[in-house]
Protein backbone atom coordinates (compact mmCIF):
# COMPACT_ATOMS: atom_id res chain seq x y z
CA UNK A 1 0.00 0.00 0.00
CA UNK A 2 1.05 3.26 -0.56
CA UNK A 3 2.01 5.46 2.76
CA UNK A 4 2.65 8.79 3.54
CA UNK A 5 3.89 9.05 7.07
CA UNK A 6 3.93 12.45 9.26
CA UNK A 7 6.47 11.94 11.97
CA UNK A 8 8.74 13.43 14.66
CA UNK A 9 12.13 11.68 14.88
CA UNK A 10 11.99 10.61 17.75
CA UNK A 11 13.37 7.30 19.24
CA UNK A 12 10.01 5.42 18.32
CA UNK A 13 9.56 7.22 15.10
CA UNK A 14 13.05 5.78 14.15
CA UNK A 15 11.40 2.35 14.63
CA UNK A 16 8.36 2.79 12.84
CA UNK A 17 10.16 4.34 10.00
CA UNK A 18 11.96 1.18 9.87
CA UNK A 19 9.65 -1.02 10.14
CA UNK A 20 7.97 0.62 7.05
CA UNK A 21 11.06 0.65 5.16
CA UNK A 22 11.32 -3.36 5.54
CA UNK A 23 8.13 -4.23 5.47
CA UNK A 24 7.00 -5.20 1.95
CA UNK A 25 3.21 -4.00 2.63
CA UNK A 26 4.14 -0.45 2.15
CA UNK A 27 5.52 1.72 -0.39
CA UNK A 28 6.78 4.92 0.72
CA UNK A 29 5.80 8.03 -0.95
CA UNK A 30 6.43 10.88 1.03
CA UNK A 31 7.21 11.96 4.66
CA UNK A 32 6.46 15.47 6.80
CA UNK A 33 7.67 15.97 10.11
CA UNK A 34 6.20 18.07 13.17
CA UNK A 35 7.46 19.69 16.22
CA UNK A 36 7.21 17.22 19.19
CA UNK A 37 9.85 14.97 20.46
CA UNK A 38 12.39 17.41 19.58
CA UNK A 39 11.80 20.78 17.52
CA UNK A 40 11.09 20.68 14.14
CA UNK A 41 14.19 21.82 12.57
CA UNK A 42 16.23 18.62 14.34
CA UNK A 43 13.24 16.35 13.32
CA UNK A 44 13.55 17.18 9.78
CA UNK A 45 17.37 16.85 10.02
CA UNK A 46 16.78 12.92 12.01
CA UNK A 47 14.16 12.44 9.15
CA UNK A 48 16.70 12.98 6.28
CA UNK A 49 19.29 11.18 8.15
CA UNK A 50 17.34 8.03 8.57
CA UNK A 51 15.78 8.09 5.01
CA UNK A 52 19.51 7.82 4.12
CA UNK A 53 20.16 5.31 6.57
CA UNK A 54 16.89 2.95 5.28
CA UNK A 55 18.22 3.46 1.76
CA UNK A 56 14.45 5.46 0.99
CA UNK A 57 14.35 7.75 -1.50
CA UNK A 58 11.31 10.07 -0.76
CA UNK A 59 10.49 13.29 -0.54
CA UNK A 60 10.31 15.06 3.18
CA UNK A 61 8.49 18.23 4.02
CA UNK A 62 9.15 20.34 6.99
CA UNK A 63 6.01 20.79 9.03
CA UNK A 64 4.70 22.60 12.15
CA UNK A 65 7.08 23.93 14.28
CA UNK A 66 4.71 24.42 17.11
CA UNK A 67 1.03 23.70 17.99
CA UNK A 68 -2.16 25.73 16.49
CA UNK A 69 -2.36 27.27 19.97
CA UNK A 70 0.09 27.59 22.43
CA UNK A 71 3.59 26.88 22.65
CA UNK A 72 5.80 23.63 21.89
CA UNK A 73 6.14 20.94 23.96
CA UNK A 74 9.86 18.86 23.60
CA UNK A 75 10.59 15.86 25.06
CA UNK A 76 14.35 15.83 25.36
CA UNK A 77 13.76 13.69 28.81
CA UNK A 78 12.67 11.03 26.80
CA UNK A 79 14.41 11.31 23.32
CA UNK A 80 17.48 13.32 24.48
CA UNK A 81 18.44 16.79 23.13
CA UNK A 82 19.04 15.08 19.40
CA UNK A 83 15.55 13.44 19.50
CA UNK A 84 17.56 10.11 18.85
CA UNK A 85 18.80 9.45 22.70
CA UNK A 86 22.02 11.06 21.40
CA UNK A 87 22.64 8.97 18.38
CA UNK A 88 21.80 11.37 15.20
CA UNK A 89 25.56 12.01 14.57
CA UNK A 90 25.83 8.05 14.11
CA UNK A 91 23.16 8.64 11.15
CA UNK A 92 25.04 8.80 7.61
CA UNK A 93 24.74 12.44 5.59
CA UNK A 94 21.18 12.92 3.78
CA UNK A 95 21.31 11.95 0.20
CA UNK A 96 18.93 14.81 0.07
CA UNK A 97 17.49 17.77 1.62
CA UNK A 98 14.17 19.14 2.49
CA UNK A 99 11.57 19.89 0.15
CA UNK A 100 10.50 23.84 0.03
CA UNK A 101 6.68 22.57 0.10
CA UNK A 102 5.28 22.79 3.80
CA UNK A 103 4.10 19.82 4.97
CA UNK A 104 0.38 20.34 4.79
CA UNK A 105 0.24 20.94 1.18
CA UNK A 106 2.65 18.37 0.85
CA UNK A 107 0.02 15.96 1.91
CA UNK A 108 -2.56 17.44 0.15
CA UNK A 109 -1.19 17.51 -3.11
CA UNK A 110 -0.12 13.56 -2.68
CA UNK A 111 -3.55 12.80 -1.62
CA UNK A 112 -4.85 14.10 -4.66
CA UNK A 113 -2.67 12.51 -6.85
CA UNK A 114 -2.57 9.09 -5.36
CA UNK A 115 -6.48 8.45 -4.86
CA UNK A 116 -5.21 5.26 -2.65
CA UNK A 117 -3.06 6.38 -0.25
CA UNK A 118 -2.58 5.92 3.56
CA UNK A 119 -1.28 8.32 5.96
CA UNK A 120 -0.51 7.52 9.00
CA UNK A 121 0.53 10.04 11.79
CA UNK A 122 2.60 9.76 15.03
CA UNK A 123 3.70 13.20 16.35
CA UNK A 124 1.10 16.05 17.03
CA UNK A 125 -1.15 15.81 14.22
CA UNK A 126 -0.75 19.86 13.88
CA UNK A 127 0.03 19.48 9.98
CA UNK A 128 -2.58 16.77 9.55
CA UNK A 129 -5.24 19.96 10.67
CA UNK A 130 -3.67 22.45 8.74
CA UNK A 131 -3.98 20.14 5.52
CA UNK A 132 -8.04 19.50 6.85
CA UNK A 133 -7.98 23.72 7.03
CA UNK A 134 -6.78 24.24 3.57
CA UNK A 135 -8.70 21.12 2.08
CA UNK A 136 -12.05 20.56 3.74
CA UNK A 137 -12.34 17.42 0.82
CA UNK A 138 -9.65 15.80 2.18
CA UNK A 139 -11.00 13.18 4.35
CA UNK A 140 -12.55 11.77 1.33
CA UNK A 141 -9.09 11.83 -0.41
CA UNK A 142 -7.24 9.61 1.78
CA UNK A 143 -8.06 5.80 1.54
CA UNK A 144 -7.52 5.52 5.39
CA UNK A 145 -6.01 7.94 8.11
CA UNK A 146 -3.92 6.11 11.27
CA UNK A 147 -3.09 8.10 14.38
CA UNK A 148 -0.48 7.49 17.25
CA UNK A 149 -2.46 9.27 20.59
CA UNK A 150 -4.87 9.60 23.04
CA UNK A 151 -5.44 7.72 26.09
CA UNK A 152 -8.56 6.44 27.05
CA UNK A 153 -8.40 5.47 30.61
CA UNK A 154 -7.99 1.82 29.80
CA UNK A 155 -6.23 -1.20 31.81
CA UNK A 156 -5.18 1.59 34.57
CA UNK A 157 -3.66 3.77 31.33
CA UNK A 158 -3.28 7.20 32.08
CA UNK A 159 -1.67 9.53 30.34
CA UNK A 160 2.35 10.04 29.69
CA UNK A 161 2.80 13.45 29.78
CA UNK A 162 -0.06 14.41 32.48
CA UNK A 163 -2.58 12.44 34.29
CA UNK A 164 -5.11 12.52 31.77
CA UNK A 165 -3.38 13.23 28.54
CA UNK A 166 -0.95 11.63 26.07
CA UNK A 167 2.19 13.58 24.76
CA UNK A 168 1.10 14.02 20.82
CA UNK A 169 -2.58 15.16 21.59
CA UNK A 170 -1.50 17.31 24.44
CA UNK A 171 1.00 19.00 22.07
CA UNK A 172 -1.62 20.38 19.84
CA UNK A 173 -5.00 19.64 21.51
CA UNK A 174 -7.09 21.51 19.15
CA UNK A 175 -5.37 19.76 16.33
CA UNK A 176 -6.23 16.81 17.55
CA UNK A 177 -9.95 17.58 18.18
CA UNK A 178 -10.17 18.95 14.27
CA UNK A 179 -8.72 15.69 13.31
CA UNK A 180 -11.21 13.67 15.44
CA UNK A 181 -13.87 15.45 13.88
CA UNK A 182 -13.21 15.22 10.62
CA UNK A 183 -15.25 12.70 8.56
CA UNK A 184 -12.33 9.96 7.54
CA UNK A 185 -13.58 7.65 5.53
CA UNK A 186 -11.25 5.58 7.88
CA UNK A 187 -9.76 6.35 11.20
CA UNK A 188 -7.57 4.51 13.81
CA UNK A 189 -6.67 5.54 16.64
CA UNK A 190 -4.08 3.79 18.47
CA UNK A 191 -2.78 5.14 21.76
CA UNK A 192 -1.57 4.22 25.00
CA UNK A 193 -4.42 1.93 26.12
CA UNK A 194 -2.81 0.06 23.02
CA UNK A 195 0.76 0.51 23.05
CA UNK A 196 1.72 0.14 26.63
CA UNK A 197 0.46 -3.26 26.37
CA UNK A 198 3.56 -4.06 24.72
CA UNK A 199 6.57 -3.80 26.23
CA UNK A 200 9.68 -5.50 24.90
CA UNK A 201 12.11 -6.58 27.56
CA UNK A 202 15.44 -4.96 26.93
CA UNK A 203 16.84 -8.85 26.84
CA UNK A 204 14.64 -9.60 23.35
CA UNK A 205 16.70 -6.33 22.05
CA UNK A 206 19.65 -8.32 22.31
CA UNK A 207 19.87 -9.56 19.15
CA UNK A 208 19.49 -5.79 17.32
CA UNK A 209 23.20 -5.26 18.89
CA UNK A 210 24.49 -7.52 16.46
CA UNK A 211 22.92 -7.01 13.48
CA UNK A 212 23.14 -4.24 10.44
CA UNK A 213 23.75 -1.07 10.90
CA UNK A 214 19.97 -0.17 11.17
CA UNK A 215 19.99 -2.65 13.53
CA UNK A 216 22.27 -1.69 15.59
CA UNK A 217 22.03 2.16 15.13
CA UNK A 218 18.26 1.55 16.43
CA UNK A 219 19.76 -0.80 19.75
CA UNK A 220 21.98 1.96 20.71
CA UNK A 221 19.29 4.82 20.65
CA UNK A 222 16.74 2.77 22.61
CA UNK A 223 19.13 1.90 25.30
CA UNK A 224 18.81 5.63 26.73
CA UNK A 225 14.75 5.29 25.99
CA UNK A 226 14.67 2.11 28.28
CA UNK A 227 16.68 3.29 30.82
CA UNK A 228 14.35 6.28 31.09
CA UNK A 229 11.11 3.64 31.03
CA UNK A 230 13.31 1.99 33.71
CA UNK A 231 13.48 5.08 36.14
CA UNK A 232 9.80 6.26 35.44
CA UNK A 233 8.21 3.18 35.16
CA UNK A 234 10.20 0.32 37.26
CA UNK A 235 10.87 -1.62 34.32
CA UNK A 236 13.40 -2.33 32.00
CA UNK A 237 11.28 -2.59 28.64
CA UNK A 238 10.82 -0.67 25.00
CA UNK A 239 7.51 0.53 23.80
CA UNK A 240 7.94 1.53 20.49
CA UNK A 241 5.18 3.27 20.07
CA UNK A 242 4.83 4.29 16.84
CA UNK A 243 5.94 1.18 15.33
CA UNK A 244 2.87 -0.47 17.01
CA UNK A 245 0.70 2.67 15.73
CA UNK A 246 1.04 0.74 12.00
CA UNK A 247 -0.53 -2.09 13.07
CA UNK A 248 -3.55 -1.08 11.66
CA UNK A 249 -1.50 -0.82 8.38
CA UNK A 250 0.65 -3.81 8.68
CA UNK A 251 -1.38 -7.12 11.15
CA UNK A 252 -4.68 -5.65 11.98
CA UNK A 253 -5.90 -8.34 14.02
CA UNK A 254 -3.26 -7.98 16.20
CA UNK A 255 -5.29 -4.79 17.89
CA UNK A 256 -8.60 -4.78 19.40
CA UNK A 257 -11.00 -1.98 18.16
CA UNK A 258 -14.15 -0.18 19.55
CA UNK A 259 -15.87 2.37 18.06
CA UNK A 260 -17.32 5.56 18.61
CA UNK A 261 -16.70 9.68 17.97
CA UNK A 262 -13.49 10.93 19.86
CA UNK A 263 -13.23 14.38 21.45
CA UNK A 264 -10.33 16.41 22.67
CA UNK A 265 -10.61 18.50 26.13
CA UNK A 266 -8.84 22.26 25.50
CA UNK A 267 -7.46 23.80 28.66
CA UNK A 268 -7.38 23.17 31.91
CA UNK A 269 -6.64 20.40 34.14
CA UNK A 270 -7.45 17.64 31.86
CA UNK A 271 -5.78 19.43 29.13
CA UNK A 272 -5.40 17.06 26.02
CA UNK A 273 -7.86 14.42 27.33
CA UNK A 274 -9.24 12.06 24.86
CA UNK A 275 -12.77 10.38 25.13
CA UNK A 276 -14.88 8.34 23.32
CA UNK A 277 -18.75 8.07 23.15
CA UNK A 278 -18.65 4.17 22.53
CA UNK A 279 -21.78 3.82 24.78
CA UNK A 280 -23.50 6.59 23.11
CA UNK A 281 -24.43 8.86 26.13
CA UNK A 282 -23.32 11.77 24.95
CA UNK A 283 -25.31 14.73 23.81
CA UNK A 284 -25.67 17.78 21.35
CA UNK A 285 -21.65 18.04 21.88
CA UNK A 286 -21.52 15.02 20.54
CA UNK A 287 -24.22 14.80 18.32
CA UNK A 288 -23.03 14.45 14.33
CA UNK A 289 -19.55 13.82 15.21
CA UNK A 290 -18.08 10.74 12.95
CA UNK A 291 -17.13 7.32 14.64
CA UNK A 292 -13.73 5.96 14.49
CA UNK A 293 -11.87 2.93 15.63
CA UNK A 294 -9.90 3.04 18.75
CA UNK A 295 -7.60 0.22 20.07
CA UNK A 296 -8.33 -0.68 23.08
CA UNK A 297 -5.83 -4.05 23.70
CA UNK A 298 -2.91 -5.34 21.91
CA UNK A 299 -1.23 -8.75 20.98
CA UNK A 300 1.99 -7.70 22.61
CA UNK A 301 3.50 -11.47 21.56
CA UNK A 302 2.76 -10.91 17.63
CA UNK A 303 3.79 -7.17 17.33
CA UNK A 304 6.67 -7.83 19.00
CA UNK A 305 7.80 -11.20 16.98
CA UNK A 306 6.69 -8.70 13.78
CA UNK A 307 8.34 -5.73 14.70
CA UNK A 308 11.39 -7.40 15.63
CA UNK A 309 11.85 -9.49 12.60
CA UNK A 310 11.09 -6.19 10.29
CA UNK A 311 14.38 -4.52 12.36
CA UNK A 312 16.80 -7.30 12.50
CA UNK A 313 15.79 -7.30 8.31
CA UNK A 314 14.80 -11.01 8.69
CA UNK A 315 11.83 -10.67 6.38
CA UNK A 316 12.05 -10.39 2.52
CA UNK A 317 10.74 -7.18 0.81
CA UNK A 318 8.89 -8.02 -2.78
Amino acid sequence: MKLWFDTDPGVDDALALALIARSPAFELVGLSTVFGNADVRTTTANALGLCALLGLDVPVHAGAAGPLQGSPRLAPEVHGGDGLGGHAASLPAPRRQAEQMPAAEAIIRAARKEPDLHLAAVGPFTNLAQALRLDPDLPQRLASVTLMGGAFGLHGQGGNVTPNAEANVFNDARAADEVFAAPWRRLHVVGLDATQRVRMPRAALAALADGDAVARLLHRAAMPYIDFYHRHYGQEVLVAHDAIALMPLLAPTTLQWRQGPVRVVEGGLAHGQTTQDWQRLGGADWRDLPEHAVAVDANAPAITELCLRAWLNQGERT
